[in-house]
């Protein structure tokens, strides 16, 4: 337990850094933004392909890892779908709230699995963690964008338009150009993945501020019931299918464990941006990052603690 708190209590030290500075030094919104489109369009991208691109797969059991995160996901998707209509009743939400409840309830935040997943396992855990990101973005992504253009307030889009939004996502392209890379053995100057290396480990340290300048602690006074809901789902039941569809497939070590910690992060700030562009209920989606950041300090320890025992 001592050594999982100590991988986890820098990340939460810096996310914490993130709501002083936004009370202090930096409370103007505009400079938040600012820095929340830098690691969006160019920082986290950047981080992306490298990581993935110079991952050593050797020894990770890759399918299996990307079979227990996308199983998961897949199974806990299928259950929003089928129960969708439940769900709005049972909480009193409309369609854009269920998309924030989707996103909150499934998406994970790379920032946080990455910093965990170094600071516990080293390069083993990152290289674990670049199959995460590889079978996950795109996945979440596609899956998000399809569940906001069906049911977010801007109305039902176009197959055409829900291309397009694909289209302009940097994590897809990032997660594609670096897997072109690894699996071709592309030659990339040296100088070049140097360069993206600096710009990638900036966007762990400026995505974690974010996230904590991003914390809303005056919605936590009274916190909705379908935000508890996706708290428990998404820390508690999505690691618990995660890591039993890993066992199932015979995962251990490493491999488990970063599965552990990818499924138990809290959901992602990107999905907020992605709530606020196609008419999801970004204040809903705010709360349950609040909320699930807050939690995380708890979940993930004790998740974590868990597998490593197993």
């Amino acid at each position: 337990m001592a050594s999982v708190l100590a991988a986890l209590v820098p990340v939460f030290l810096i996310i914490a850094l993130g709501i002083v500075l936004k009370r202090g030094l930096l409370p103007e919104e505009s400079h938040w933004v600012a820095l929340e489109r830098l690691t969006y369009y160019v920082l986290f991208p950047a981080l992306i392909v490298v990581n993935i691109a110079r991952a050593d797969l050797t020894g990770v059991a890759v399918m299996e890892v990307g079979g227990a995160l996308t199983g998961s996901i897949a199974l806990m998707a299928a259950v929003f779908t089928v129960l969708r209509r439940q769900l709005c009743r049972l909480f009193g939400m409309l369609g854009p709230a269920y998309t924030s409840f989707f996103q909150g309830s499934l998406r994970w935040n790379t920032y946080i699995a990455l910093a965990v997943s170094g600071s516990l396992a080293g390069p083993a855990g990152l290289a674990v963690a670049a199959v995460a990101i590889a079978v996950l973005i795109p996945l979440l992504n596609i899956m998000s964008v399809a569940v906001l253009a069906r049911h977010a307030g801007n109305g039902i889009v176009s197959a055409r338009g829900l291309l397009m939004q694909l289209a302009r996502n940097p994590f897809i392209w990032s997660c594609l150009i670096g897997a072109v890379i690894n699996i071709l053995h592309l030659p990339v100057p040296a100088i070049l993945i140097t360069f993206c290396d600096v710009l990638g480990r900036a966007s762990l340290a400026l995505g974690l501020l974010v996230v904590g300048a991003g914390l809303r602690l005056g919605d936590l006074r009274r916190p909705r019931p379908e935000s508890l809901a996706a708290a428990a789902l998404k820390l508690l039941v999505l690691p618990a299918i995660a890591v039993a569809i890993g066992l199932a497939l015979g995962l251990n070590g490493v491999d488990l464990l970063i599965v552990a910690v990818a499924s138990s992060v809290p959901s992602a700030p990107n999905g907020y941006v992605l709530a606020r562009q196609m008419g999801g209920d970004a204040p809903l989606l705010a709360e349950m990052l609040t909320l699930q950041t807050l939690f995380a300090a708890i979940t993930m320890p004790a998740v974590i603690a868990v597998v490593t025992h197993l």
